[in-house]
């Protein structure tokens, strides 16, 4: 669950450079929003491989 809280953190933490980046056209918040997703997409690839191991290990 652990992995869960990070992706919720990271979300949360990305909510202001989203608002900066989709209303005030801030470029640098696109970047930083940017960079977010991609660990977004790792955490998240880090968590399908913890779930499948996890299955694989129950079978």
């Amino acid at each position: 669950m652990n992995r869960f809280e990070q992706l919720k953190d990271l979300i949360a933490s990305l909510e202001a450079d989203f608002v900066k980046f989709y209303d005030k056209q801030n470029s640098a918040a696109g970047t930083r929003v940017r960079k977010g997703m991609q660990d977004l997409k790792n955490i998240a690839q880090d968590i399908r491989k913890e779930v499948q191991d996890a299955k694989n290990s129950a079978e």
